[in-house]
């Protein structure tokens, strides 16, 4: 069996190993050219060959795991950025995404992720957001959130309102995954960089130096912000990662319209303006409108209890995988 070597040595997880695997494959070659020199040596020599064929094979299926592992990582990073946004319902929708982003918050602290604020938007004295971004790192994290994007309703009757009318509004949730190796390529001269004062807490540098970065990708209008980190460099780096994730998002979404069959094969198609779910207070139900399935404990799901929802959702979309594969 001829395999690629070069590729194994070209990438460093798997250089050192493909080095061992070379060095071994030599003395194999070196082996057989003595065999054919001295006949008396044969049998001795072909043993050392069954050892070092056993040797190879083991190499390689580390290599093999190890590329499999990088796929993995590619397909199903373990960094996302979580972007909310208020929409319909003024200030009772800003409050819902503040809502949804602790929602989040309290499940990522449940499985043991990190999450931190890159940018926020608020709206109002109560606590709501306009819009705010979110970096959530952990083992699974897009394989587990890639389905709560799109456009997320609740129905529940507002502190403020005085004779109980159940008041609808509604929030936008985007995931976007962060990936190692990103493939698209932007061009320095489509790109506006401005620098401002961070606001909020952070001590006197964050009031005092500019460390704040908002990115304008002008050909497509994407503006990017980050201000969570102490140094204009790291805002700036994460900033463009970010926005790397936004324009290889719109490339896919392109992509997979361009086969509407298999789009329709997933459970969500990604899009922002599809209304996935609702949350009713008055019935003290959680209803997911692409399986139509519901849950009860209203306060429970809020409060970042999500896991059977998620769970439920990867189940279905395994279903459909598996029914594809059939075909």
């Amino acid at each position: 069996m001829t395999i690629d070597l070069q590729k194994y040595k070209d990438n460093p997880k798997t250089s050192f190993l493909a080095s061992e695997y070379g060095c071994i494959l030599k003395k194999e070659i070196d082996l057989r050219a003595m065999i054919e020199q001295d006949a008396n040596v044969k049998d001795l020599a072909d043993e050392e060959i069954k050892t070092l064929e056993t040797e190879k094979k083991n190499i390689l299926e580390q290599m093999d795991k190890i590329f499999a592992s990088i796929k993995k990582e590619q397909d199903f990073p373990n960094t996302v950025v979580l972007e909310v946004r208020a929409g319909a319902g003024g200030e009772e929708a800003a409050l819902f995404a503040y809502t949804l982003a602790s929602m989040y918050e309290n499940y990522a602290e449940k499985q043991n992720w990190s999450f931190k604020k890159l940018h926020e938007s608020t709206s109002g004295e109560q606590k709501g957001y306009k819009e705010a971004a979110f970096e959530i790192v952990g083992k699974d994290v897009y394989k587990q959130l890639r389905y709560e994007i799109g456009v997320h309703r609740i129905q529940r009757v507002p502190v403020t309102e005085k004779i109980g009318r159940i008041h609808t509004s509604t929030a936008s949730v985007a995931i976007l995954p962060i990936r190692n190796a990103v493939e698209i390529n932007i061009n320095p001269a489509d790109l506006e960089i401005d620098f401002s004062r961070s606001g909020g807490a952070g001590g006197q540098n964050v009031n005092k130096v500019e460390t704040a970065v908002r990115i304008l990708h002008k050909p497509s209008g994407i503006a990017v912000r980050c201000t969570s980190e102490r140094t204009q460099l790291k805002n700036r780096e994460k900033a463009m990662s970010i926005l790397s994730a936004k324009l290889e998002e719109i490339a896919l979404e392109e992509e997979a319209s361009q086969h509407s069959q298999k789009r329709r094969k997933q459970i969500g198609t990604g899009d922002r303006s599809e209304k996935i779910r609702t949350y009713n207070e008055t019935q003290d139900r959680v209803t997911d409108h692409r399986i139509k399935k519901s849950w009860s404990n209203y306060h429970n799901i809020l409060g970042g209890n999500i896991e059977m929802i998620i769970n439920a959702l990867l189940a279905e979309q395994e279903v459909l995988d598996s029914e594809d594969e059939t075909k």
